[in-house]
């Protein structure tokens, strides 16, 4: 991935420049705002691959900036913030993130996860073959990316339909969330399952009823259609 091409929008000068130095270090390309105004419009003038995004800015509210943002394109984005309750992190899913992650944070987890969201985004589909998921009036079609709950689209981030295509593979099957990070964030996970919660939640918001999606008590979700 020499030559991906970053953009950060972070006011803490301390974040951002260690940020900075570990994604030059990989041989990225990153360009740097520290406001969300001159962001969005530097991330509709320029090409970019992947957005690093902070809540808390010093003009508008990060998660205003992730809608606006997921209006200008269809890269990748991360938001990186102290705000870690569920609430921030479910809001920000539904508008467009694609992974959120919490302060403080480690550089190898940073520069891991940029690497999973971009491989995703640039993914080839899937054999025509072996397209469409269906559970019940569910429909996953993870050719075209396109998901069908009845006669309604449901309008999901690549993250969220990323989640719902692993467990609709194994439908009423129970999946640990260690599994599911691993196999959906695409990489070795040890730590907090607060991501994959939030995603959940986001998906259970926008399938109308959380019973598509059970917690299995100390293993992880199981997707299945309510009775």
């Amino acid at each position: 991935m020499v030559g991906m091409r970053v953009l950060l929008i972070e006011d803490d000068v301390s974040i951002s420049s260690a940020v900075i130095d570990s994604l030059e270090a990989v041989g990225w390309d990153v360009g740097h705002e520290a406001a969300g105004v001159p962001g969005l419009e530097r991330l509709g003038s320029q090409s970019w691959d992947v957005l690093l995004l902070d809540l808390g800015l010093p003009d508008l509210d990060g998660i205003e900036v992730a809608r606006q943002a997921r209006a200008i394109g269809t890269f990748p984005i991360i938001v990186i913030s102290a705000r870690g309750d569920e609430s921030d992190r479910v809001l920000a899913l539904e508008l467009g993130a694609d992974d959120y992650l919490v302060k403080p944070f480690g550089m190898r987890e940073l520069l891991a996860r940029i690497r999973a969201v971009h491989r995703r985004a640039i993914a080839v589909g899937e054999p025509a073959a072996a397209t469409e998921l269906v559970v019940g009036k569910l429909r996953v079609d993870t050719r075209t990316r396109r998901v069908m709950l009845g006669e309604h689209v449901l309008d999901l981030t690549p993250k969220e339909f990323d989640v719902l295509a692993y467990l609709a593979r194994d439908p009423g099957s129970a999946h640990r969330r260690e599994t599911i990070m691993q196999d959906v964030w695409d990489m070795n996970w040890y730590g907090s399952t607060k991501t994959l919660d939030a995603h959940v939640a986001s998906l259970r918001s926008k399938l109308g009823d959380a019973r598509w999606i059970e917690a299995v008590r100390s293993v992880g979700f199981r997707l299945q259609e309510p009775a």
